[in-house]
């Protein structure tokens, strides 16, 4: 983080709440010139500190009225196992996000379905049956207090 500056960093604070932004609304924001925009925006993209730029889509509209955190255990603990696991949830459209993690439970997923018709599906017919997995808890979220909202951007960078 050191290679940044002041003006990269509210680059990054203004295109994670708004990634439309044209280099001249962006300029506007941070009083800095558009070509001076442009060339960071293009060296931020290039170094790996933007990623991407996403929609960020209503689930419901989708009819995706589901989302539930799904805690798994693996049936063994192992290199290949774990491959295996992980092969398999990222080929999962439903799976949001998966994380492993320590402590008792092996990984958390964030998934969405139709409905609990759809989310018995996904668990009986999916997860459950893999070679890899040995115990699924699951718990729907009731409401969402907060979402993502971006990551928090430091005002300066230290040094």
């Amino acid at each position: 983080m050191e290679q940044l500056d002041g003006f990269d960093l509210k680059i990054l604070g203004e295109l994670q709440r708004d990634g439309h932004l044209t280099n001249n609304e962006l300029s506007e924001r941070i009083a800095l010139s558009p070509s001076q925009c442009s060339r960071r925006r293009s060296r931020l993209e290039t170094e790996g500190y933007i990623t991407g730029y996403q929609a960020q889509i209503d689930r419901q509209k989708l009819g995706l009225d589901l989302m539930v955190v799904i805690s798994v255990t693996l049936a063994t603990h192992n290199r290949d196992n774990a491959k295996r696991f992980g092969k398999l949830v990222s080929g999962l459209p439903e799976v949001l996000e998966a994380y492993a993690l320590t402590g008792e439970m092996d990984y958390h997923l964030r998934v969405v379905t139709p409905d609990l018709a759809g989310l018995s599906r996904f668990v009986n017919d999916v997860l459950l049956p893999h070679d890899s997995v040995q115990h699924v808890k699951t718990s729907i979220v009731l409401e969402t207090l907060k979402s993502f909202e971006g990551l928090p951007i430091p005002e300066r960078v230290k040094g």
